[in-house]
């Protein structure tokens, strides 16, 4: 059989992975059981919003089909990838309720399919699932044992939405949890043909690979934590600049530059969930996790700090205007981002709210619509505001012209979290807040907040 991939999940990174795959000369079968993703890609279209998917898609060249028969698609494969959703439980760990059932369903495949099958997870679970529940549910609906008679790896991928194209196809290293060196292998060749760069490869066991993809995003969360305590700490500092801090910081071969960005809170579905992750897997153990414990509560609490700040500035029965909900520039995520949460916090203060983003309205829409007002652009949230926070430095935000800002009747109060606006600093008509950079009214405002932090 010419080499094929099946992939199941045609998700955020599901959709993009098999887009990747095909346009690398392999033969992909995706698999969702949303029959209107399985439509989109069939037609050739990008069911999901992500920059240069469709472009990607359209150099699959005919190697891209879709179904919704997971059985199906493993008997035309040689190698199946599992990219299904593993949602968070209440106690911080990850449901294999989606998993599992896929899996009974690729080895009940693999019962009466000849020769040696490969299974990837890519799915972020905790440790101790793919060599435990994963493998167990294949071997028993298969028949076969992993490592002998099929090969099973664990194989997160560390991309970020908005740039997972070029993240896929260009990834700092590849992480590979085997269940023997032949599936490693194997797994190895694919990327090999696949990634445009050459990046190191880590091969271990299922549970260190499991334990090390938690580290990292825990590691990175800690990072971006670290770099927004020197913000709030240069802003109530004459002439002190956080980002000159960082960019001599970063020098230091032993930090690194990557993520250290003073601003507000980090976001999205991976770094909070896999911070929580690591923290319930400790707890479960009886070992200690403070660190990540008090990362993700100064991460909390840099919600109520700017919310304190917004309502510090706001006149009496003011509006306040939040131009970016996603959790970073392209792409249409909202979950856990700054500005989804902050227009969350100040409605739920009793603060008439208007909001706009460029391509995460719609997802913001079912949570917000009873709380805030929705913005047709950016100008128009701006003029309805009386203070406005970016709170997502979208390049549409940039270059809105410094007289849209500023009005006569009284200073328009502009919080920039992300100090994209500078050009505002001696602008008429608006009083501008430039978080992580020190002035005296910054001081003052900070000082009168008396918001601690944990």
């Amino acid at each position: 059989m010419t080499q094929a991939i099946s992939l199941i999940g045609l998700g955020k990174l599901g959709c993009p992975m098999v887009a990747c795959f095909a346009s690398k000369g392999f033969r992909v079968i995706g698999v969702d059981a949303d029959a209107r993703k399985v439509e989109a890609i069939n037609r050739g279209e990008a069911p999901v919003f992500e920059p240069f998917l469709k472009e990607t898609l359209q150099r699959s060249q005919g190697r891209l089909t879709a179904t919704q028969d997971i059985a199906g698609a493993v008997s035309e494969s040689n190698v199946t990838f599992l990219v299904v959703a593993t949602p968070t439980e209440p106690g911080g760990g990850f449901s294999l309720r989606y998993l599992l059932p896929a899996c009974q369903e690729i080895g009940r495949t693999l019962r009466n399919k000849p020769g040696f099958h490969l299974v990837v997870v890519t799915s972020t679970v905790l440790p101790g699932s793919t060599g435990g529940a994963v493998k167990s549910t294949l071997e028993e609906a298969s028949g076969k044992r992993a490592g002998v008679d099929f090969g099973l790896c664990y194989n997160p991928e560390f991309i970020a939405l908005g740039s997972v194209v070029r993240d896929f196809l260009n990834p700092d290293f590849l992480l590979i949890g085997e269940s023997d060196a032949r599936s490693g292998e194997i797994l190895e060749a694919i990327y090999g043909k696949v990634c445009d760069n050459r990046p190191r490869v880590a091969h271990m066991n299922f549970v260190n690979a499991e334990i090390t993809k938690l580290a990292v995003n825990t590691y990175v969360t800690t990072k971006i934590s670290f770099a927004n305590m020197l913000a709030r700490i240069c802003e109530r500092l004459p002439e002190a600049s956080v980002d000159e801090v960082t960019s001599a910081l970063g020098l230091d071969s032993r930090i690194g530059l990557k993520y250290l960005k003073g601003a507000v809170s980090y976001g999205g579905p991976c770094f909070p969930r896999d911070n929580l992750a690591l923290t319930a897997l400790a707890r479960q153990l009886g070992a200690p996790a403070d660190i990540a414990v008090a990362t993700d509560q100064f991460n909390r609490a840099q919600i109520q700090w700017l919310a304190d700040l917004v309502q510090s500035n706001l006149p009496q029965r003011g509006v306040a205007g939040i131009l970016g909900l996603t959790y970073k520039p392209n792409t249409d995520v909202v979950e856990e981002a700054a500005g989804f949460l902050l227009a969350q916090e100040l409605a739920g203060r009793g603060v008439e709210v208007i909001v706009h983003d460029p391509a995460g309205a719609a997802n913001a829409a079912a949570s917000l619509q009873n709380s805030a007002k929705f913005a047709s652009t950016a100008k128009e949230c701006i003029g309805k505001s009386d203070i406005v926070v970016v709170a997502t430095p979208w390049q549409e935000f940039r270059t809105i012209a410094p007289e849209y800002w500023g009005r006569a009747a009284s200073p328009r109060t502009v919080i920039d979290c992300w100090r994209i606006l500078e050009n505002l600093k001696d602008s008429s008509g608006v009083r501008y807040i430039s978080l992580g950079s020190g002035n005296a009214f910054q001081r003052q405002s900070s000082a009168t907040m008396g918001t601690s932090f944990p």
